[in-house]
């Protein structure tokens, strides 16, 4: 029997409210504000702010992404917000000012790096238990967790290293001395490499994951800019293989790099003191944080051009994206 007009009118509106239908979104975190700017990705436009705790910095999503891990570092924890409801639901013990974090691929154990208490502390996401504290060097900052969900590796900023966690045992076992004040650690997606900031020594090391030994170092050269201002940060690789980004900081610019022949092929002006990168989930677009002018910047990766730069709060700092 067919259905009443009233009644077809609202099966449409239930399926346009319907999760399925939502736009792609990014997530940003506000340092200064203690806020989260929510941005559609169809229309490049900030739709809502969250109040979140204090200093948020890094944020990363669970696995089946219904959950964003925001690390509120001025309040000693990792909140848990439910997409669904853009709510907090939990409060994950952490330790001292976490600043960044990696989640394994089980999707429960999370990695903190805890920059006052020279620890990286991991959390079960489930039970909100403490699994392990490992002594680390002095102001531990980048986390990232290989793709085989061997190595969990942490950037130490005063002790310009970087320390390789058996996810196993969770026992330090081994240390690759880099440039000063590695901030970012990034691994390819096939795990062989691993790429790491220095943001004080103004380069990027390429590091054999097997050999855990530097296969590489790049250094970046913007004419007009003073070698001080180029202080890499963040680091993205794309999904096939191609490019390297990295965010110089106050140098204003994001490097591209051939990530196979590792060549520097262009520098692209973004907003001021750029931090943090991420791809929008069909790759097309890359995003930049720019902490001192407090906008986000669009990158067309195809183009290799910004096209668009979208105010956000004060000092933002992490990115995710999701559908």
């Amino acid at each position: 029997m067919p259905k009443p007009p009233f009644l077809k009118t609202l099966l449409i509106g239930a399926l346009l409210a319907s999760p399925m239908t939502q736009a792609a979104t990014a997530y940003v975190s506000n340092e200064k504000d203690n806020t989260l700017s929510v941005i559609d990705l169809e229309t490049l436009e900030v739709t809502d702010t969250i109040d979140v705790g204090e200093r948020p910095r890094g944020i990363a999503l669970s696995k089946d992404h219904s959950k964003l891990f925001i690390c509120a570092s001025d309040s000693d924890t990792v909140q848990v917000m439910d997409l669904a409801t853009q709510r907090i639901i939990a409060n994950l013990p952490s330790g001292e000012d976490p600043e960044q974090f990696a989640l394994h691929p089980d999707n429960r154990r999370l990695y903190i790096a805890n920059e006052d208490d020279a620890l990286v502390t991991v959390v079960d996401t489930d039970t909100h238990e403490v699994l392990a504290q490992i002594d680390v060097g002095v102001e531990p900052e980048g986390m990232a967790v290989s793709p085989d969900g061997r190595w969990a590796v942490n950037t130490s900023e005063t002790t310009s290293m970087l320390h390789w966690i058996d996810t196993e045992t969770h026992e330090l076992v081994d240390n690759t001395l880099v440039d000063q004040r590695p901030r970012h650690v990034e691994f390819s997606h096939d795990g062989s490499v691993l790429w790491a900031s220095s943001e004080i020594g103004g380069t990027v090391s390429i590091i054999d994951v097997d050999s855990r030994q530097i296969s590489q170092k790049l250094s970046f050269r913007i004419r007009g800019i003073h070698p001080d201002k180029i202080q890499p940060v963040g680091v993205k690789l794309s999904a096939d293989g191609r490019y390297a980004f990295v965010a110089l900081g106050p140098a204003n610019h994001v490097a591209v790099v051939d990530a196979r022949s590792h060549e520097i092929l262009d520098y692209l002006l973004v907003g001021r003191r750029v931090w943090h990168m991420e791809f929008t989930p069909d790759q097309k677009y890359l995003l930049t944080t720019n902490g001192v002018s407090g906008d986000v910047s669009v990158i067309d990766v195809d183009a290799m051009k910004v096209t668009k730069s979208i105010k956000v709060g004060r000092y933002p700092w992490g990115i995710v994206t999701l559908d």
